[in-house]
């Protein structure tokens, strides 16, 4: 099955800003609190699987490291896609954001343990300005707000190997911090926001 999306990642993270994981290098990858829980948001621009187009739709990862790094592995992720998608749309894109098909999230899947069961749910953007809002249901919400300069200029980050490993347009990233707050039942914690980053990816296998 081949399948490309081009879309808008909206990362948030409990560690502080900036992120240890996404400078790429393991030995820097200890996450502040011992844990790591996150919410990403992916808006999806333009894209197909297998002739099904994705363009519009709009998915939610929700994941839980226990740590003490990445790659410790052990996750516990769930997905959840806007019910706005149809049958066929919501089957394409468990199988991309599951990393069944190859592409980034592949290297999300090898890391964890226990996929909890892909969601349907009501999925609001707002966007105002330099700040987005992701509001999944009553499940929580990602708030980020672009990082700015005393001169107004976006701080970025280029060549790091998060923003290479996700495809980023430019390898390169838009430091967000976030106020996100998250509250599934099923995920091993409750948690908070305080890291984050944007930038544009293309995927495709």
């Amino acid at each position: 099955m081949s399948w490309n999306l081009r879309a808008q990642m909206i990362e948030t993270c409990s560690c502080n800003m900036f992120c240890p994981c996404w400078f790429g290098a393991k030995d820097l990858m200890v996450m502040d609190r011992g844990w790591c829980d996150s919410a990403i948001a992916f808006r999806i621009f333009s894209g197909k699987s297998d002739g099904v187009d994705l363009s519009g739709c709009t998915v939610v990862v929700a994941m839980d490291f226990p740590g003490p790094t990445l790659f410790d592995g052990n996750g516990t992720v769930r997905l959840y896609i806007d019910k706005a998608a149809s049958g066929e749309q919501h089957a394409a894109l468990e199988s991309i954001f599951q990393g069944r098909n190859g592409g980034p999230m592949q290297v999300i899947a090898s890391l964890t343990g226990r996929w909890l069961p892909t969601q349907s749910a009501d999925i609001d953007v707002k966007e105002s300005g330099d700040s987005i809002v992701v509001t999944v249901g009553n499940l929580g919400s990602i708030e980020s707000q672009l990082l700015k300069n005393d001169g107004g200029q976006t701080v970025t980050m280029e060549n790091a190997g998060f923003a290479a490993m996700f495809g980023f347009e430019g390898v390169r990233a838009q430091l967000a911090p976030s106020n996100s707050r998250w509250s599934d039942t099923y995920l091993p914690r409750s948690f908070e926001t305080k890291s984050g980053a944007r930038g544009v990816c293309n995927w495709g296998a």
